[in-house]
């Protein structure tokens, strides 16, 4: 069931918050966004704005049975994925966190990797990927890997990023779920 929208004294509010991972040992795909937005934080779920494109995306690149509304996230672990951020505190917007709250954002993402050891880490986010790991990326699978994670690199579904339409980005999060899919059958 779909969450209320919060109030504007509740999106001030929640500056600063951070929003719980989703998150399990064995994931398929660990989906990490760069921070959460002041919407997430209110409401307490991931990528929950309305216009943000993840949920469609994921269930356009067929991750998903069903379009799952923000406050299903925890669905996601049964499909063994998972979702976390670069950054946990929320701001209103992402050119909020500096570079060094990212790079932070980095190394504390690669504990949570080596811990939890997912298949794939898909990053969400050209700039924040770059800031964070201090190297030049194009969209895809990278070519290092991070404790045995591969690593991809997506489009930021924010509906802010007017550089990706929605059958685009759906593009780009198939091409990770066809890559997941040979590297996750059995046999």
């Amino acid at each position: 069931m779909p969450v209320p929208r919060p109030t504007a004294a509740e999106l001030r509010a929640a500056a600063g918050r951070r929003v719980p991972d989703i998150i399990s040992p064995g994931l398929r795909v660990l989906f990490c966004g760069i921070n959460p937005g002041l919407y997430s934080a209110a409401v307490g779920h991931h990528f929950a704005r309305p216009g943000n494109r993840f949920w469609p995306a994921l269930f356009a690149a067929g991750f998903t049975p069903r379009l799952l509304d923000p406050a299903e996230e925890q669905e996601l672990l049964g499909l063994r994925l998972g979702i976390t951020n670069i950054v946990n505190r929320a701001t209103a917007a992402a050119s909020e966190l500096t570079a060094d709250e990212l790079r932070r954002g980095g190394r504390r993402l690669l504990r949570k990797v080596e811990r939890f050891r997912p298949r794939f880490l898909a990053v969400l986010g050209i700039g924040a990927y770059e800031q964070a790991f201090r190297r030049r990326v194009e969209i895809g699978r990278q070519a290092e890997s991070f404790a045995g994670t591969m690593a991809w690199l997506l489009p930021n579904p924010s509906g802010l990023n007017a550089h990706y339409q929605p059958l685009e980005l759906a593009r780009h999060f198939g091409a990770l779920r066809r890559a997941v899919e040979r590297e996750c059958a059995p046999g």
